[in-house]
């Protein structure tokens, strides 16, 4: 087995430490070591070899490992998909029961029923459409329309 062989798969054995970790800081080693296999793949002593992996694994933290981050940070956190109670904020529903005026009454929801008051407190009739503003426990605060 050549060094650039060895190179390679210290590269592929960061690659699969990587896969249980998260953070991409053990794939930037991996990049290292890709630099290392290529320059022991063109002969070169193997102090160039170990310059090339520290410059590689460098520049990896600096320019590919923030961007990187941004994408997971975005796919976990920073997405724009609403779900659970967030995903009905905004959405039209029908007073089944009536919302008494500075009390509570009962929406319809796909399919589901919710205790609801109104924003500014006044009444809302059975069958009267009113949007879904914001909500509080089990308690949805509506608007009407």
């Amino acid at each position: 087995m050549t060094i650039w062989q060895i190179w390679l798969l210290v590269a592929a054995v960061f690659v699969i430490i990587e896969i249980f970790t998260s953070g991409f800081a053990v794939a930037c080693f991996s990049v290292g070591c890709v630099f290392g296999a290529i320059l022991a793949a063109c002969e070169l002593s193997l102090t160039w070899q170990v310059v090339a992996f520290a410059v590689g694994t460098f520049l990896a933290f600096i320019f590919i490992r923030p961007f990187v981050m941004k994408i997971i940070e975005k796919r976990t956190n920073g997405s724009d998909v609403k779900t659970n109670m967030d995903s009905i904020i905004g959405k039209t529903a029908v007073v089944t029961e009536r919302i008494e005026e500075g009390g509570y009454g009962r929406v319809k929801i796909d399919g589901d029923d919710w205790k609801a008051q109104t924003v500014d407190g006044t009444a809302a009739e059975v069958g009267q459409k009113v949007i879904i503003e914001s909500f509080e426990s089990i308690i949805l605060t509506v608007n009407k329309i």
